[in-house]
């Protein structure tokens, strides 16, 4: 196989996961394509409340790795938050202690106890901005985003396929193990709130309270319903998130509704991130299955992915 075609990459899936993904290897030098049936503002990571926190993930520790690279990253892109879409924001999860989280939390610069929580300046990323930003620095690059519909991995016609298809990967692997976590919220006028908060605490199908102060508004949250499919907005859980985030900040109860979005997080027991040598010499590598925390964990996992790329032979 020549050196062109060597290095030739079609990285399946243009969600946050697949767009950091493609960008480290296209300023590897890879050539690369991104194939993807949504892009930009109609992905699941477009819609996402996009705090930095693993939440929703497996395994803990080294998604806690994952994250504290992405970390490292994300503080950097803060320093120009009107081209990345990145910020540094002070906030709450309301409930937490260190002595419930793994040993990566103690690396989180500057969490510390109080009485409501654990307080951290963390990163709050404004989706919609960084989807586009990370488009331009993959277009700097070299690479390219195409919509296709793939309707199975073995068809897409490159030496090296990377999958970062998310909850696609249920049926295209097709991997069964990968479940949605439905989340739900509600997009309200910001009444003058500049700090994000979170409850450690969840009814029954994963309510709960938090919201983050975006550009275009207050984002209110939220859902956790596992194995349900339908994308569309509920009016009575809309009510509920509102009347649970008001219970803590009460200006809350009467800011205008902006709008509802809904996205379904690609849950698994752990993220598969590992890589096949296909029959016919072909490499595939897989990264999905991370639940709430692809924004967190994306660069993290972009490099891992990218060191399969250039790996040995499949164990």
């Amino acid at each position: 196989m020549n050196r062109e075609l060597s290095d030739e990459v079609i990285v399946v899936g243009a969600g946050v996961v697949g767009l950091t993904t493609a960008v480290v290897l296209a300023e590897a030098g890879r050539r690369v394509r991104v194939w993807a049936r949504e892009t930009g503002g109609r992905t699941t990571s477009a819609v996402a409340g996009a705090l930095w926190w693993p939440y929703r993930i497996e395994p803990e520790a080294l998604a806690g790795e994952w994250a504290l690279a992405s970390l490292v990253v994300y503080e950097e892109l803060a320093d120009r938050p009107e081209q990345t879409g990145v910020r540094l924001v002070e906030g709450v999860h309301g409930g937490l202690r260190l002595d419930t989280l793994g040993p990566w939390a103690a690396r989180v610069p500057g969490l510390a106890e109080t009485d409501e929580g654990l307080s951290a300046r963390l990163p709050l990323i404004d989706m919609p901005v960084h989807l586009a930003w990370l488009r331009e620095r993959l277009d700097k690059a070299g690479g390219t985003v195409e919509e296709r519909v793939v309707t199975g991995l073995a068809e897409v016609p490159a030496p090296v396929v990377v999958n970062c298809t998310g909850l696609g990967a249920r049926s295209l692997v097709p991997d069964p193990a990968v479940r949605p976590v439905r989340g739900q919220l509600v997009v309200v006028e910001n009444p003058g709130i500049t700090t994000w908060y979170t409850s450690e605490d969840e009814a029954e199908g994963g309510a709960s309270a938090y919201f983050f102060p975006q550009p275009g508004g207050l984002l209110l949250g939220g859902t956790a319903e596992e194995d349900a499919w339908s994308p569309e907005p509920d009016p009575d859980i809309a009510a509920g998130i509102v009347a649970r985030c008001a219970a803590v900040r009460p200006e809350i109860a009467g800011a205008r509704v902006l709008g509802h979005r809904v996205g379904l997080r690609p849950y698994r027991s752990a993220v598969r991130l590992a890589r096949e040598l296909r029959p016919d010499g072909r490499v595939l590598v897989h990264n999905y299955g991370h639940g709430g925390a692809g924004v967190t964990v994306a660069w993290g996992c972009a490099r891992e992915a990218a060191g399969l790329v250039d790996a040995g032979p499949a164990a």
